[in-house]
């Protein structure tokens, strides 16, 4: 990896490591879009958040063969809000229940905290994988870089090179 590339590379890495909450984007059964947001963990690549059977992005979740999530720079720390970095992924959702998954709860545990934890898994909130297809990272005007996290790739987009 050239010198640059591997500076973005450590950036987006940052991001990612560093940010506890992504934006869930899916569809309900009409079609019509739904955002909303959750806590996360990274287990050997893909995401798990751990939300309520009675959210409306649960059914979404599991009714879509794909859904888009977000994970963005905090706007406090974001010198200009235009540019705030941020990393986009195309993932398939995957309902993998509460039952075998202390491995994944030991992350969540130490990312947002065992109180929470412990609370939130006396109640009705079940565990989903996320496993990103592709994605890109936006650093700023004209830094964009496409990830594709199957071939292990994250290359430059040449803007020039764009189709709209």
């Amino acid at each position: 990896m050239e010198k640059q590339l591997e500076v973005q590379f450590k950036i987006y890495e940052k991001l990612q490591s560093e940010c506890k909450t992504l934006m869930i984007n899916s569809m309900d059964h009409k079609g019509d879009p739904h955002i909303s947001y959750s806590p996360f963990v990274i287990y050997e690549g893909n995401f798990y958040i751990f939300i309520s059977k009675i959210a409306a992005h649960f059914q979404h979740l599991e009714n879509n063969k794909f859904i888009s999530i977000m994970i963005i720079a905090d706007e406090a720390t974001s010198p200009i809000l235009f540019t705030r970095e941020r990393i986009r992924y195309k993932c398939t959702p995957e309902f993998v229940g509460n039952v075998d998954k202390e491995h994944i709860f030991e992350k969540f545990v130490k990312n947002h905290g065992d109180q929470m934890i412990e609370v939130l898994r006396g109640i009705d909130l079940s565990l989903f994988k996320l496993t990103p297809i592709e994605g890109r990272f936006i650093a700023g005007f004209g830094q964009a870089f496409d990830i594709n996290p199957i071939e292990g790739t994250f290359n430059q987009i040449d803007p020039s090179k764009m189709n709209h």
